[in-house]
């Protein structure tokens, strides 16, 4: 087994942003040259997160409001009374969701549904940098 480390940059918008990274996950795992292995997806954050949804306009806007009914920016956060930085929700969030996927290839391409695309959702209440970093494994 090999074990190839890549990593993607990105800019969010700040919260609410859904960004699709299918592409760049595919093209990290094309150039690590393995065939057929897992691929996993973390971004280094608690305030963001990584899943799979079909990225589409509607579905942008559905996952956050739904996230926004679990996790509301305006209830009181205990985190607050530390940091005071309004960014409880955003940490709640991000544990809910995860930080982490692992999604198999085959082949040298993503075992993904025809409508299921590989998404950072960012819930930090400002725009930000992230590193999302992938750890391919295969042969």
């Amino acid at each position: 087994m090999t074990v190839v480390t890549k990593s993607i940059e990105l800019d969010s918008k700040g919260e609410n942003d859904v960004v699709d990274i299918t592409r760049e996950v595919q093209r990290c795992l094309a150039d690590s040259r393995l065939g057929s292995g897992v691929v996993t997806v973390f971004v280094a954050g608690s305030t963001a997160a990584v899943t799979t949804l079909e990225f589409e306009p509607g579905l942008a806007k559905d996952f956050p409001d739904a996230l926004e009914r679990a996790a509301p920016k305006d209830r009181a956060y205990e985190h607050e009374k530390t940091w005071h930085d309004g960014k409880g929700h955003s940490h709640v969030k991000s544990a809910l969701v995860g930080t982490s996927l692992a999604v198999p290839f085959v082949g040298g391409r993503l075992a993904l549904g025809t409508w299921q695309q590989i998404v950072l959702a960012e819930f930090d209440v400002r725009p930000r940098t992230r590193k999302v970093v992938l750890q391919i494994m295969g042969e």
